[in-house]
């Protein structure tokens, strides 16, 4: 039985790394996976009530709220309760937070760091505890550096440079892209500047205007276009670290009666989706929040039951999903609405 179970794990672990398509939640929550499949997912469940604490960047941003309903979700399935220390999309604030967990004890913890370097010496408090730690999204410290139990992110690199290749073909290979950051300590947006660099260099007619951060907060992002929009007479295309940022520059765009710029996001959330239906955006792309955080629930209790690092449970997981134009948002709307993609 303990075999099963371990190999059911793994299964899950495997599906979360293999891209949106195949991350179909039905039953009592299996992936898109056979009845007997799903049969080994429940026979998973932790016999024992397990304590886990939770944290990512700020509850304000739509991917990390979406990431904290999924987890909530399966921690119910995997008999799990979930205590959240919410970032606030502030690293002063998430490191007092962190501080907090580190003063309780809990089976295990997962974590998606404001900034690398931020979190380090409370999670290695954790650690040195013996509570395993789940890295989610951006990486709390070098995995050369820190113990964590495995770390499951997107292709960071992967979003940033298919959304630019979108907006470039949208808009002829040539003309002005502003870049607005998120935070730049954050792996995953230093990811995606790469991803955007790597397309532009190849387009010796398009020209970066701007790529200043924003940090993920949508106040910094309507002053920054307020500027942009008064300075630049001409800006053809821009490129979002998220989607939020994109709709919140949006609102500013129209109401200078700037609604041409093609624009783009990463995460594929559900008004970002709309607003690629409509028009008002040119692309997205799924960044997993549900697998992500869902899968650090079952990477926990797997944790708990003795799986080890590189044996049950891969050290560097790579959940992605793809990039999102008019021509497949309607269907991934859908799996958003149906499934916990």
């Amino acid at each position: 039985m303990t075999d099963r179970i371990r190999t059911n794990r793994r299964d899950f672990l495997t599906v979360a790394s293999a891209g949106g398509a195949a991350a179909l939640l039905g039953g009592l929550g299996a992936l898109g996976v056979s009845p007997a499949m799903a049969a080994g997912m429940a026979a998973g469940r932790s016999e024992k009530p397990l304590k886990a604490a939770f944290s990512n960047a700020g509850l304000q941003a739509t991917w990390c709220a979406q990431g904290k309903q999924a987890a909530e979700y399966w921690g119910k399935l995997y008999n799990v309760e979930v205590t959240w220390f919410d970032g606030e999309l502030d690293a002063v604030k998430q490191r007092a937070a962190i501080d907090n967990m580190a003063s309780q004890k809990w089976d295990f913890v997962a974590i998606q760091a404001f900034g690398i370097g931020t979190l380090t010496q409370p999670v290695q408090k954790m650690i040195d505890a013996g509570i395993p730690v789940i890295d989610m999204d951006t990486l709390i410290a070098p995995l050369d550096k820190i113990d964590l139990h495995a770390f499951i992110a997107p292709d960071n690199e992967f979003m940033g440079s298919s959304v630019t290749q979108a907006l470039i073909d949208a808009i002829g290979g040539k003309g002005n892209i502003i870049m607005t950051q998120g935070a730049l300590g954050h792996t995953g947006a230093q990811g995606r500047a790469r991803g955007f660099h790597s397309i532009v260099k190849k387009y010796p007619n398009v020209k970066v205007l701007e790529e200043q951060p924003a940090d993920w907060d949508v106040t910094k992002v309507a002053r920054l276009w307020e500027t942009y929009l008064t300075k630049y007479p001409k800006i053809d295309a821009a490129y979002f670290h998220n989607d939020d940022m994109a709709l919140a520059a949006y609102n500013v765009m129209k109401a200078h009666k700037r609604t041409d710029i093609k624009i783009g996001g990463c995460d594929a959330m559900p008004p970002a989706l709309a607003a690629v239906l409509d028009g008002r955006m040119t692309a997205t792309v799924r960044n997993p929040s549900c697998r992500i955080h869902g899968g650090a629930i079952v990477a926990g209790v797997a944790a708990v039951a003795g799986e080890k690092t590189g044996d049950g449970i891969p050290k560097n997981i790579v959940a992605d999903g793809p990039v999102v134009t008019k021509a497949n948002a309607a269907g991934m709307l859908w799996m958003e609405d149906h499934f916990l993609i």
